[in-house]
């Protein structure tokens, strides 16, 4: 699932677009929204999230990358310690 991208925060600067490695953004024109053109291509690695000055993107991860931890009664404490 590709990075989200909310209009209503995004002040068309452009770093999404710049510092994504892998182009996911794509051709982007000077002072538009950009657009998520290869959302295959996505690592999901975060820098344009971290990048973005007014936090105008969401990261969306694929069921396979989330972690599910539940903590199972007595297999994180050792009794008698």
């Amino acid at each position: 699932m590709p990075p989200v991208i909310n209009p209503k925060k995004c002040v068309a600067c452009g770093k999404c677009a710049l510092i994504c490695c892998m182009d996911v953004f794509g051709p982007t024109e000077p002072k538009t929204v950009p657009l998520v053109r290869y959302p295959e291509e996505c690592w999901h690695c975060r820098a344009c999230v971290m990048d973005c000055p007014t936090g105008a993107i969401e990261m969306r991860y694929p069921l396979t990358h989330t972690l599910l931890f539940r903590d199972a009664p007595g297999t994180l404490k050792k009794e008698g310690m």
